[in-house]
């Protein structure tokens, strides 16, 4: 039997479909700006966000460090909270590319919220202190079991930020599963914020890409400078950006609705097993984190003994595995990965002391 791989929806592989787009897809040097697939991506991707301007860049990681370079200045301060993919896992890169300190709030439940921000508040006006310059949100919330923040929540901290003096930015890199989770438009839920990021190598199924969103003066000047600096520019990449318009044409988007589902069904096998249970309650999008009892070991070794029934998780954290769904999977091999993940608990929970 193949492997399940439920470690990231960044797993994906294109379609056929998907290939024979990119195999025709007309290209130029798009540091000239000359690749009309890549243009034709930038405007489809900024109408749908409903901002002037995007810049198609290589990674996640990039988009959001650009979009933090292009608002920030060494020696300004950044805000989000302490387990926010641009503070975690994106190597240090706000400190070793900006020169830019973070201000970590812990809001209740793993995310910010106004009270948290308004509690804390921004840095006098003196030159003793960091300058409070950028407000930074995740939707969805990876670290937080995939939540979809509540959009009257997020209106209320950009309207605190933009009062307060603070630039907005979101890591969009599954809003697409925001908007379907949630029935809200792309376009709604970007709106309060200066510039996006948002993904096409998740749930999307395309090898690689995102992009930055925001105002034209933003995109044209720094962003592209900064790119550029980091080493994203790139040449005859209408071959990638035609994965992600064909994803977009086809009902990508949509088909994710398939893989909120699928998260439940492995949720409720957590939920039926012994010594493992849902660290952020039932999964809202894709993404399912599960709490390793320690009498059942560390999630590494909950991760080997599941791999012997061929199902792949990623162990990110001493006791915490998290299993992503994704258009890659059918209901089928869900299923069998469900029953995987209940076996191997109880076979591990019967041996325990």
């Amino acid at each position: 039997m193949p492997l399940i791989d439920l470690r990231s929806d960044t797993v994906t592989r294109p379609t056929s479909g998907m290939l024979a787009a990119m195999a025709r897809a007309e290209t130029g040097d798009d540091v000239f700006g000359e690749d009309p697939t890549v243009k034709r991506l930038e405007s489809m991707i900024a109408e749908r966000l409903g901002k002037e301007a995007a810049l198609f860049v290589p990674t996640g990681t990039m988009a959001n460090q650009i979009s933090i370079g292009c608002q920030s200045k060494p020696g300004d301060e950044l805000i989000c909270d302490p387990q926010a993919h641009v503070y975690l896992w994106e190597g240090g890169g706000i400190a070793r590319f900006w020169g830019v300190s973070t201000r970590t709030l812990s809001g209740p439940e793993g995310v910010l919220d106004l009270p948290t921000l308004a509690s804390a508040g921004i840095r006098p006006g003196d030159h003793h202190y960091a300058r409070s310059r950028l407000l930074c949100l995740e939707n969805t919330h990876n670290r937080a079991g995939g939540r979809v923040l509540l959009q009257n929540q997020i209106q209320a901290m950009c309207d605190w930020a933009k009062t307060n003096g603070l630039a907005r930015h979101l890591d969009g890199a599954r809003l697409w599963n925001a908007s379907v989770a949630s029935g809200l438009s792309l376009d709604l839920l970007a709106a309060p914020f200066d510039t996006i990021s948002i993904c096409f190598s998740k749930g999307l199924g395309c090898p690689m890409g995102s992009a930055i969103v925001g105002s034209k003066a933003l995109i044209e000047g720094d962003a592209h400078r900064l790119r550029k600096a980091m080493g994203g520019g790139m040449r005859q990449v209408g071959v990638v950006a035609a994965a992600a318009i064909f994803a977009l044409e086809h009902g990508y988007m949509e088909a994710m609705a398939t893989d909120h589902q699928h998260a439940k069904t492995i949720a409720k096998s957590v939920e039926n097993s012994p010594g493992i249970s849902l660290e952020s309650g039932l999964p809202e999008t894709n993404l399912v984190w599960i709490k390793i009892d320690p009498r059942l070991g560390s999630a590494q070794y909950f991760a080997r003994r599941l791999k012997e029934h061929k199902v792949l998780v990623a162990p990110l954290g001493e006791q915490v595995v998290r299993a992503c769904t994704h258009r890659d999977l059918s209901e089928s091999q869900i299923k069998v990965a469900a029953k995987a993940i209940e076996q191997t608990a109880e076979s591990i929970w019967s041996m325990s002391p």
